[in-house]
């Protein structure tokens, strides 16, 4: 009789090395990619019109205005009389002229005893991204040293978004100027 030989069978051991070869490549790549792509979010306070709000209109303080346009950059407070208007240059919006007069209003408010944090930003549809994130970033905050270190000093920074009314530049009236006094110790 003949004997059957059983075949010798193993366990097949698994090559898993390159798999830990990617492994040890993978996830210091995609953790050192995550440092990089932070994102930054802005809290914005959208407008909500009810017949309540309406009616406490006259009561409640008078709001401040940006209005954005491809043209110019208006300001105006309270809302719909012009305060100063910003043209655009060769260069595009003036946005640091824009800092430098919001810092001023702002001293001006405070010696004024008016407590004022928050602006509405108005859009032309036609105004780009980018405009409408740097307007933000002005509004919000500027670039103060204080005791040796640059810090974001505080402007506006509760901002709302609206549509801008729409204007046809040929068709403007001059608009009507409201008067802030100036700051004390303010440039001429």
């Amino acid at each position: 009789m003949r004997r059957r030989r059983r075949p010798n069978t193993q366990d097949a051991e698994l090559d898993i090395t390159s798999f830990m070869n990617l492994m040890i490549v993978l996830v210091p790549v995609l953790l050192l990619s995550l440092v990089f792509s932070q994102v930054r979010i802005l809290n914005l306070q959208l407008p909500v019109l009810s017949e309540a709000e309406q009616a406490q209109d006259d009561q409640e303080p008078k709001i401040l205005e940006l209005v954005i346009t491809p043209a110019r950059l208006a300001l105006n407070y309270p809302a719909g009389m012009s305060l100063k208007q910003f043209e655009l240059t060769d260069k595009g919006y003036d946005f640091a002229a824009l800092s430098v007069y919001l810092q001023d209003l702002k001293l001006t408010f405070q010696q004024q005893g008016i407590e004022k944090n928050d602006i509405v930003l108005l859009l032309d549809p036609a105004v780009d991204y980018q405009t409408i994130v740097s307007a933000m970033d002005t509004v919000r905050s500027f670039k103060a040293v204080v005791a040796a270190n640059l810090v974001d000093a505080e402007l506006f920074p509760m901002i709302s978004l609206g549509d801008a009314p729409a204007t046809n530049d040929a068709d403007i009236a001059p608009p009507t100027q409201a008067t802030i006094g100036k700051p004390v110790g303010a440039k001429p």
